[in-house]
């Protein structure tokens, strides 16, 4: 009961890991505002139903639940999310963005339509659901009630390190990560930890992706269900996680990752300004000199 008196909001609860997280808040002790457009694979159509059967799984369990089925990619919906907790619960405490879809092309097949469509909702629906949560923790700071807020990002390993045929989905999944990065920084004044999660699990959005290794076990460990990630992220979102911010984290099965960014690696330098002749020698010593990227997923 780690969470116990918290209210948490999970976009994307609906199905797959959204719901997962879910259930392992309320398992916990949190209320739990399930938000879920209810949206095809592609982020076509729209449906009540998603949202309102995890809340009535969550209430078959003992616990409290309100549906909310707001676009949170608009402001106008994002905003709903929030007050939907506050309205209901009286607080909001832990906010875990995990909504998205995916609409997968190689590049040059890509439409300018399934770009803005992924990048809308995993980018901007991150930014929005972000801007109005900790517009509320920085209200209840200044007013002297400094929250042990909790937010968590849904990142993923394409956005880490690229995806053949997930252009969109991969950059939007980048940005995500420097977002968090912004904003662990930016919040921690007002109480609130900012972290991601790079997830491995099976729902719609990876059926595809990872179709080699979909195949559910007849008995034993099942590596690729959701519920698996919930536990990491849950823990993210509880009190027990303060002073653990900035930070992104992989996980599938029973691994928990830590992931390390963009760090100083080796350098060549010269008290003038490069001539570019001269340049491609110095690359070369540079990258015999560091380990070897890491593959792009597909590649």
């Amino acid at each position: 009961m780690i969470c116990a008196g918290r209210t948490a909001l999970v976009t994307g609860a609906g199905r797959g890991l959204g719901r997962a997280h879910a259930l392992e808040f309320a398992r916990q002790g949190a209320r739990v505002v399930v938000n879920d457009l209810g949206v095809g694979r592609d982020g076509t159509g729209a449906a009540d139903g998603p949202a309102q059967e995890t809340v009535d799984a969550v209430r078959a369990r003992g616990g409290e639940a309100v549906a909310c089925t707001g676009d949170i990619a608009s402001a106008d919906g994002a905003r709903e999310a929030v007050r939907t907790a506050l309205g209901t619960y009286g607080r909001l405490d832990t906010l875990v963005n995990n909504a998205g879809f995916v609409r997968d092309r190689m590049l040059v097949n890509l439409s300018e339509d399934d770009w803005d469509a992924v990048v809308r909702v995993h980018l901007r629906g991150h930014f929005l659901m972000l801007r109005e949560a900790a517009g509320h923790w920085r209200s209840e700071a200044k007013a002297g009630r400094r929250p042990a807020a909790r937010v968590v990002n849904t990142s993923s390993g394409a956005g880490l390190l690229g995806s053949v045929g997930q252009a969109n989905y991969a950059a939007a999944k980048a940005g995500i990560t420097a977002l968090t990065l912004v904003a662990a920084a930016e919040l921690e004044r007002y109480g609130v930890t900012v972290n991601a999660v790079a997830p491995a699990a099976r729902t719609r959005m990876t059926e595809e992706v990872f179709a080699d290794r979909m195949a559910r076990p007849q008995d034993g460990f099942d590596a690729m269900d959701p519920a698996n990630v919930a536990p990491l992220v849950v823990w993210l979102g509880s009190g027990a996680a303060q002073g653990v911010s900035g930070r992104v984290f992989e996980a599938e099965g029973g691994r928990i990752r830590l992931m390390e960014g963009y760090r100083p690696g080796p350098e060549a330098v010269r008290p003038t300004r490069w001539d570019p002749p001269d340049v491609g020698g110095a690359v070369e010593e540079l990258l015999a000199q560091a380990p070897p990227p890491q593959p792009v997923y597909g590649a």
